[in-house]
């Protein structure tokens, strides 16, 4: 698996020394992760190493193997089980030495795992605990033992509920993220081989504002990169809107103006420019120019 995530079109790979690992492993899985940093070739991908929780005896142990001998290949800790805002702080501490013991060029990020009630309680603190922070990622199968969830499948609806049961818990750390300036990411969808499942989760996701979603299993990235790629409609739109909205502030001097049928302002600016960014970093190409949306004349 290790020596395989290097080839697959994910933009992020995490290796993982916490629930995948049994616990008379983890000590040797850290070689097998150090091993695994320094052969393959991760270009063009965000490298994350997921270590055991803070509250284990593994954590420390962890970070310090994987960082002073694989630093140059990584480029975030991911910390499971995140409750306090010490949590995060103890491993931004831990890479601080580590970086300054090491004489470490490249200054490594943070990921915070939320998992549970005690985490969802403290998620501002915890969000705005270290400028290490990056993202964070809402863990379900964790967070339904946590709340005494009736499920022993985590990421699926809950079908005797009449809506979506983590719509709070999503818009939560989604609302932290955002107020910290970090990425917000969904969890894992375990049912493998439902893409039709998959596929309607991640789309909740994205309608809410998530950046990505993880994935599980090689089958579940094409369809992640396709729900969290613009269309070209959408893309082709918000590379107009920016366009008009240029013209309208630098040459017309007016804060707001007609975008075919719809007004368009600074706010209607920051949402295209979302939208844009995220097809420009997926490589799309703009199809449709600005008249193409302008609004046909009335007649007289």
């Amino acid at each position: 698996m290790l020596a395989k995530a290097a080839g697959l079109p994910a933009d992020e790979v995490f290796m993982d020394l916490e629930d995948s690992v049994a616990p008379a492993a983890k000590e040797g899985a850290r070689g097998n992760i150090i091993q695994a940093l320094k052969e393959g070739d991760w270009t063009g991908k965000t490298v994350v190493v997921r270590v055991n929780g803070v509250s284990t005896k593994w954590c420390y142990r962890d970070v310090i193997e994987v960082v002073e001998n694989a630093a140059q290949y990584l480029d975030c800790i991911m910390i499971p089980k995140v409750e306090q805002a010490t949590d995060v702080t103890f491993v931004a501490d831990l890479l601080r030495m580590i970086e300054d013991t090491t004489g470490l060029e490249n200054r490594i990020g943070v990921e915070i795992q939320i998992e549970t009630a005690t985490g969802i309680t403290n998620i501002d603190a915890i969000a705005t605990a270290s400028d290490r922070a990056e993202t964070l990622i809402f863990g379900p199968a964790d967070m339904s033992a946590s709340l005494g969830l009736p499920t022993v499948t985590a990421g699926l609806p809950m079908p005797d509920y009449p809506g979506d049961h983590w719509h709070f818990i999503l818009s939560r750390i989604l609302v932290a993220a955002r107020n910290a300036g970090l990425q917000a990411i969904d969890g894992p969808y375990l049912v493998i081989k439902d893409l039709d499942g998959f596929r309607d989760m991640a789309l909740r996701a994205r309608a809410l504002g998530y950046d990505g979603k993880w994935a599980l299993h090689p089958a579940q990235i094409d369809v992640l990169n396709e729900v969290f790629t613009p269309s070209q409609e959408e893309f082709d739109k918000a590379e107009a809107v920016l366009e008009a909205y240029r013209h309208a502030t630098d040459v017309q001097l007016t804060g707001a103006v007609m975008f075919a049928t719809e007004m368009i302002d600074e706010a209607s600016r920051k949402m295209a420019e979302q939208l844009a960014m995220r097809g420009r970093a997926a490589g799309m190409q703009r199809q449709k120019m600005l008249d193409d949306f302008r609004a046909p004349r009335e007649d007289g």
